[in-house]
């Protein structure tokens, strides 16, 4: 997932936003130290969604030669977990019923701090009829 953002000059620096998360702003003195916060803004915003259990809307396609910030493959599996636990309408402990496992464990696939198998990821997608494919290009 490549998330496109937005670097305006303002006062004190670069000001950056994301269309898509519009909860994703942060600015630099530096055109470089503006894209390096980006990502933290994006991965800071992206924990809003999770906390509060709201779908996160997916990127649009980057325009030619916009910037952008790529989600880690980790990170995108969780995004897609979420959102599709919420268009199922199931909580965790529906999820750990599929899954035969606890609540606990299903809430630690989607918390963004806690690092998870991908293996992890794919079983829980493939419980509610979805398949993680990794693709190479």
């Amino acid at each position: 997932m490549r998330y496109p953002l937005t670097i305006e000059p303002d006062t004190t620096g670069y000001l950056v936003t994301f269309v898509d998360i519009p909860e994703a702003i942060t600015a630099g003195e530096t055109l470089q130290e503006a894209l390096d916060m980006a990502h933290d803004a994006l991965f800071t915003a992206l924990e809003f969604y999770f906390n509060d259990k709201r779908p996160v809307p997916l990127p649009s396609r980057p325009l030619k030669g916009q910037d952008f910030v790529e989600l880690p493959a980790s990170l995108t599996a969780k995004v897609l977990l979420l959102n599709t636990m919420l268009e199922q309408n199931l909580r965790p402990v529906d999820l750990a019923r599929l899954l035969n496992t606890t609540p606990q464990s299903v809430n630690r696939l989607t918390d963004l701090r806690h690092t998870t198998r991908i293996d992890s990821m794919a079983e829980a997608l493939s419980a509610m009829g979805k398949r993680l494919e990794v693709v190479l290009r």
